[in-house]
């Protein structure tokens, strides 16, 4: 007798293990990532989402909290095919559903050919499948989730020094991965955290050299705040973006975004440089993408569906990425992007100065 369900929008069930009981909701999505479950059930940009591992053993080298992105597991519910006790135990202990013994592949191939869609999970030895499907019609699009930055964000600006002392970076806080703040830090910015909804007068204070939109969960348009402060310093300020960033920095200077069908979301996306004709490989993690450009150059797409996963524009001083160079674990091709970020504060004042 199963102790756990998965409903699907496709209108199937599907029985499974409860690792960690519970019943919940949410888009459901996977990542190809072989390694790095840490990483991944602490990304914000995984709110409002259930998470499948298309790998079939999660937790084989067990849980560090050295290696989360944020302070508590982000996606709704976890589903693989074998979870290990120490991932359990930690989902368990942190209220979220988790579910093993179901077959990934046909999760993911369904995924795939339908696209992401809304999901139900009952855990328990209590649950049944009324419950599951309970859930999933309760399970609102990712687009109505309007306020889900909030979520995700700092309630009050918070500092972090990188000890240089050069360079100032704020920071807009849309889930930002923890990895994107120390490899500033790292090289010796200090970032000014600002929540995701500050207002131009709230960067203004902080007198940055760069301002800089993190990668997050959710639909950009949603994002208006951070949209407005775009707009507002646009051509004053170089600016910079990961992911959820790009896609903001983009529709506030005139483009648009789509959803994907079902997004990229692993350690094994390959970008092409259009510059260099160099393909390196990179980690990521959306379901949205840049349709129209607007005034932005794009300067990398993926091999895979020639989606942008780059933009640049010298005029205005802005360079974004779509992937995640800073992620850990994933490859390591792309860390320059925090240089090249940075370069950007060093030559807008060399420039001011002449």
């Amino acid at each position: 007798m199963s102790d756990a369900y998965i409903a699907l929008a496709d209108g199937r069930v599907l029985e499974a293990r409860a690792r960690a009981p519970g019943r919940t909701r949410g888009e459901l999505v996977f990542t190809t990532a072989y390694t790095g479950y840490e990483e991944s059930l602490t990304d914000p940009s995984y709110a409002e989402q259930i998470l499948t591992f298309s790998y079939p053993l999660i937790g084989n080298y067990g849980v560090r909290t050295e290696r989360f992105e944020s302070e508590s597991v982000q996606p709704r519910a976890a589903v693989a095919r074998e979870l290990t006790d120490d991932v359990a135990d930690w989902l368990a202990e942190g209220g979220v559903p988790a579910v093993d013994h179901v077959d990934t592949r046909e999760i993911v191939t369904t995924v795939r050919e339908e696209g992401a869609m809304a999901c139900g999970i009952a855990a328990g030895p209590d649950a049944t499948p009324e419950d599951a499907v309970e859930e999933m019609e309760a399970c609102k699009p990712m687009s109505d989730h309007v306020d889900i930055g909030a979520q995700v964000s700092v309630t009050e600006p918070t500092v972090h020094e990188g000890g240089g002392g050069d360079v100032d970076v704020a920071l807009l806080d849309c889930g930002a991965k923890g990895s994107i703040i120390s490899s500033l830090t790292d090289r010796g910015a200090d970032v000014h955290v600002l929540p995701y909804d500050a207002t131009a007068e709230d960067v203004a204070a902080v007198d940055p050299d760069v301002l800089f939109v993190s990668n997050g969960p959710g639909d950009p348009e949603n994002f208006v705040a951070a949209q407005a402060v775009v707009d507002e310093f646009a051509g004053e300020l170089p600016m910079a973006g990961i992911c959820l960033g790009q896609q903001v920095i983009t529709s506030a200077l005139g483009g648009s975004t789509e959803k994907m069908a079902f997004g990229h979301r692993g350690v094994n996306q390959p970008v092409k440089d259009l510059r260099t004709d160099k393909v390196v490989m990179t980690t990521q993690n959306h379901g949205y993408t840049v349709d129209d450009t607007g005034p932005l150059e794009v300067t990398q797409v993926n091999v895979n569906d020639d989606t942008v996963e780059g933009l640049d524009s010298e005029e205005l001083d802005v360079i974004t990425r779509q992937y995640h160079p800073e992620a850990n674990p994933g490859p390591h091709d792309s860390l320059g992007f925090f240089d090249e970020v940075l370069d950007l504060a060093t030559s807008s004042r060399r420039v001011a100065a002449d």
